[in-house]
């Protein structure tokens, strides 16, 4: 029996991407950025502030983060509460060491429970950035637009001047970009892909992915990997090297990657860190910057 003529027929085929947000652009099917001062890579240490919970909801997902073991999982609680009271100071003295502006992404329900640790963030100068209401709200397709949209507004009244924004879990539901462009976030840390800031589209106006590299995070080497510090603090020098070495051919590049507190701020990682920032402070060619930083030197670049 053959088959009906528009059997093969697509109505939603097209040359592309199956998302509304930005084009498709193969590197090699595209013009080179030069940023203005001649700088050929950036890069954007992140570092999530985040608050646990001892009994985390399961919906949509656990966070990866999150309790592993039955209530109360005080082994892990104590240990990410550990990040926030011991291993952050490590890392903002290691920062302040090398002359280094990091973006501090931070869960509103931090800045409710500790107001001293958000005022030395502030006070070394790094980048406040929403990291949503704590890692027991995820944001997902099953949330109403209202519920949603109260998320963004109880982070935004946490971080008023904010411009940058990342999910919990670095999750969205499809409605999220569209909804931070409405609370005044310009820029999101939820994306990998591409090596330059990519302008989204959405109905409410553009709002820029700084890509943001799971692959060179602490989280997924250090302990979803098990490496060593050192191969961690190899990969991520050798990624921004490469960044650098390809300017002639693809133009300048920006990545982006994680220093999570209570695993970098481990004083037995501590050696790898500050390899990692002594390295990468020196590196010709590399500038160390916040993510706004990021977006603005790629979006004035000619």
């Amino acid at each position: 029996m053959p088959l009906p003529d528009d059997y093969l027929t697509y109505p939603h085929r097209k040359h592309g991407l199956d998302n509304p947000h930005y084009g498709w652009h193969p590197v090699d099917r595209r013009d080179p950025v030069h940023l203005k001062d001649g700088t050929k890579a950036i890069a954007t240490i992140i570092v999530p502030v985040e608050f646990f919970p001892l009994n985390p909801p399961a919906t949509p997902f656990k966070h990866p983060g999150a309790m592993k073991t039955p209530y109360p999982d005080l082994r892990h609680f104590t240990t990410r509460d550990y990040g926030n009271r011991v291993g952050i100071y490590r890392l903002l003295r290691a920062f302040a060491a090398e002359g280094v502006i990091a973006t501090f992404a931070i869960n509103a329900e931090i800045a409710r429970r500790y107001p001293p640790l958000i005022e030395a963030i502030t006070k070394a100068g790094h980048e406040l950035a929403a990291h949503g209401v704590s890692t027991a709200h995820i944001h997902h397709d099953g949330l109403s637009e209202d519920e949603e949209r109260a998320l963004i507004a109880q982070a935004r009244a946490a971080f008023p001047d904010a411009k940058t924004w990342m999910s919990p879990a670095r999750n969205e539901s499809y409605r999220t970009l569209n909804l931070l462009a409405q609370a005044g976030f310009t820029n999101v840390l939820d994306w990998e892909a591409d090596q330059r800031p990519i302008a989204m589209q959405t109905d409410s106006g553009p709002i820029t992915a700084l890509p943001h590299y799971g692959e060179l995070g602490d989280f997924k080497l250090l302990l979803d990997r098990s490496q060593s510090e050192d191969v961690w603090a190899d990969q991520i020098i050798e990624a921004a090297s490469y960044s650098v070495d390809l300017h002639d051919k693809e133009g300048a590049a920006a990545l982006a990657f994680t220093m999570t507190p209570y695993i970098a701020g481990q004083p037995f990682r501590m050696h790898a860190v500050r390899r990692i920032l002594a390295t990468l402070a020196n590196m010709h060619g590399l500038k160390l910057a916040s993510a706004t930083d990021s977006v603005s030197a790629f979006s004035s670049a000619s």
